[in-house]
Order: C-alpha cells, then structure tokens, then sequence
C-alpha cells in the first residue's frame, strides 16, 4: 500500500515538474500569464518555469513574417482608380501589446494592420497622379509611409520592416483602361499614319527620281541613234557618191526608180507632166 503511495505521489511530483517546464525555441520569445494577466514576457531562448495549475506559457514567433493582403484600389489625384496589391514584412516587436491587442492569433493582427498600411498608401497614393503611381519610384512611396505606418502598428505591438508593392493595375472596370486603350489607339494610329506619309514621300521620290532616269535614258538614246542615223547617213551618201563616180548613168537611173516607187508607192497617185519631161526619161520608149 505504502508502495503504491510513493508512486502515485512520484507520478504527482514528475506531472508537476513537467507542467513547469516550458522551452523558447531560437527566433521565438515567450511570455507567462498569471491567471490570465500577463506575468512576465521576453523570455529568450532556452528553459524556462512556470508555477503549474497557476500560470500558463505563450511562446510566439518573433523571426520576420510576411503580411499578405488583398488589393486594394485607390485613387490618383486625377481621379482615376488603380489596384495596388503589396505586402508587407513586419515582427513582433512588443510582445505585451501584441499579446493584448490581438489575444496572440496572427489572423487577428493582418486584420489590425492591414487598414494602417491601406490607408497609408491611399494618403501616398491620393496625392500622385497616374503616370507617377505607374512609372514613378516605388520605393520613394513606401519610404514616406512607413514611419507612420509603424507608429500605427506599434498598438498592435508589431515593426514593419518593409512594405513591397507587387503590382499596380488598372481595373478592368475602370473608365482608366478604356482612356487608356484610346491613348494607345490614338499613338498607334499616329505612327501609322507617319509611316504611311513617310512611305509616300519616299514612293513620289522614287518615281521622280525614276522619271529622271527615263527622260536622260530616253535623250541618251535618242542623241546615239541621231548620231548613228548621222553616220549611216554619211556612209550611204560615200556609197551613192563612189556609185555615182564608177557609172553616173546607172546612178541616175537607180535614183529614177527609187523616186518612182516613191510616187506610186500607195497605186493611187496621178502625175501630170509634160511627156518631155525628165522625170520620165526611163519610163518612155525611144525605140
């Protein structure tokens, strides 16, 4: 019986012992609540005791941790919306406050912190329009913001470290996109109609640089044939001469022919000359 005591009391003392004992991992702290009410907090790594039945352990995790939200959609100073989707990197900082601000659930905390940062970048983003949102320095929006984005995540006990904007859109049911696509419709259609005038300028000049070309091609070969029909001209007129020279009335009488199948040439043409007329001294018959 004595026996069985010393071990139920051995099972109590070893339950106690190990209701006690609690361990912090590296990269979290630790925290003891008394009842409830928080007793002590930024316990390090390492083993740590409790008075069991009495005080309970939270042990969070204190390493960076990313914040992830929906986008959000803004207004520029424009008035035209945008959709800004980004994250955020933050760490518990004061665990007491994040304790009571949140009851230790991280659910809980993105909720608390996520409007902080929304409604920073809508300050931010307010006073920016379109083009320097979209094309400007991100890192200068964040830069701005992140102080007092800290001062409002220090009543949930968190540090952001670092805000990242991962995209910024425009929203498919925006009046922003349809401007948008005019905009790019207008440029397109504006190179468009500079590469068709270019392309005209550059067609008139190749065809009046090519009706230059055929006008000096034409002369070229008009002056060459002018000079060929100069030269057969001459070598015919040597020709007629030499012939005329060896039998001047063979001459005669070939140059007769040539001018009567030039008279009669069409089978219709009258001629009315005196029969004595040298014209026709090889057409009479002297026999």
């Amino acid at each position: 019986m004595k026996f069985s005591l010393w071990i139920a009391a051995a099972a109590l003392v070893l339950l106690g012992l190990l209701g006690s004992m609690f361990v912090v991992a590296p990269g979290e702290t630790g925290m003891v609540l008394n009842l409830g009410r928080v007793a002590r907090t930024d316990l390090g790594p390492g083993l740590h005791f409790k008075v069991p039945l009495v005080e309970t352990a939270r042990v969070f995790d204190r390493r960076l941790t990313v914040l992830d939200a929906e986008p959000e959609r803004y207004l520029t100073s424009e008035r035209k919306d945008v959709a800004v989707d980004f994250f955020a990197v933050g760490m518990i900082e004061d665990v007491r406050a994040f304790y009571r601000a949140t009851g230790g659930s991280e659910e809980i905390a993105v909720a608390r912190l996520a409007p902080i940062i929304k409604d920073s970048l809508r300050n931010e983003i307010n006073e920016r329009t379109l083009q320097e949102v979209v094309s400007g320095d991100r890192s200068e929006i964040i830069e701005r913001q992140l102080a007092g984005i800290n001062r409002g995540a220090d009543t949930v006990g968190v540090k952001i470290v670092d805000l990242r904007i991962k995209r910024i859109d425009l929203p498919t049911d925006s009046q922003v996109i349809q401007d948008v696509y005019r905009r790019m419709r207008a440029q397109r259609q504006q190179v468009a109609s500079r590469l068709r005038a270019e392309g005209a300028e550059a067609a008139q000049t190749i065809r009046a640089q090519a009706d230059r070309e055929q006008v000096v091609i034409v002369a070229e070969a008009e002056r060459d044939a002018q000079l060929l029909r100069g030269e057969g001209d001459a070598v015919a007129a040597r020709t007629y001469a030499q012939a005329a020279n060896k039998d001047p009335a063979f001459y005669a009488f070939q140059r007769s022919l040539e001018a009567y199948r030039e008279s009669f040439d069409d089978g219709q043409s009258v001629i009315v000359l005196d029969r004595d007329d040298a014209f026709l001294q090889y057409l009479t018959d002297d026999d």
